[in-house]
């Protein structure tokens, strides 16, 4: 059961709050803009998540100074010259004028080339660019399944790839599925597969705790550095 989120202020903050048939409170802060998010137990009133905030109220405004300092992304106006990130490297675009169906092209290690009518729109232009970013992610996801789940001893029973506001993967645990942020494809590639792992990791067990840590630190001894590499990455210019 999980109820409709609802907001309350403490301080200057607003907090969205939801209730879940958990055990424990967590308390969350997101990008882009350091949204403040509690999950919060059943039992749990509003008079206890205003405490468990204020208690935490030193965290919050870190983790929102941090978002507030990281560097974004300048709005992509899919035009020659611009810069763009695919597998952790930066490529300048260039947009070739071309009659036939449009289409991407990278072009050794400088360039992803954009083949495309001249009279399109950026709308367009970046419609293109985000269907070739989901076919080139697509492609990497099955190896590293294939990887690691005779590894890690389980099994998923269907992935996607979706656009997520606040986070790289999310797994559900009842239908065996995971869903993996588009946006890893501009990441380095063990980014990617740190997620993986990660999600694949909540089949075993369900919560961050220390066994989560645990097995975390046996099969990928690394991932904390990876971690820290993907908060520290550009945000994208997108108001999420």
């Amino acid at each position: 059961m999980t109820t409709e989120p609802h907001c309350l202020t403490v301080g200057d903050l607003t907090i969205e709050v939801v209730r879940k048939n958990i055990k424990n409170l967590h308390l969350g802060v997101y990008p882009p803009n350091g949204r403040v998010r509690v999950a919060a137990p059943l039992v749990v009133n509003d008079d206890a998540v205003r405490l468990a905030v204020i208690n935490k109220l030193s965290w919050i405004r870190r983790q929102q100074a941090r978002f507030a300092a990281q560097s974004r992304q300048s709005r992509r106006e899919m035009v020659s010259g611009e810069s763009h990130d695919f597998l952790g490297q930066r490529y300048r675009l260039r947009v070739l004028a071309y009659t036939g169906p449009p289409r991407i092209r990278r072009s050794g290690a400088d360039f992803i080339d954009l083949f495309i009518r001249p009279e399109t729109t950026v709308e367009q232009r970046q419609r293109v660019l985000q269907q070739w970013y989901r076919e080139q992610l697509r492609e990497r996801i099955p190896p590293l399944l294939e990887q690691w789940q005779p590894v890690l001893g389980v099994q998923v029973a269907d992935w996607g790839i979706k656009r997520m506001k606040t986070r790289w993967g999310t797994c559900n645990i009842v239908a065996r599925r995971i869903w993996l942020n588009l946006e890893l494809v501009k990441k380095p590639a063990r980014c990617l597969e740190y997620i993986i792992v990660h999600e694949l990791m909540h089949l075993l067990e369900r919560n961050h705790n220390d066994r989560f840590k645990a097995l975390m630190d046996y099969h990928l001894p690394h991932w904390r550095l990876i971690r820290e590499e993907l908060n520290r990455a550009p945000l994208s210019h997108e108001q999420w």
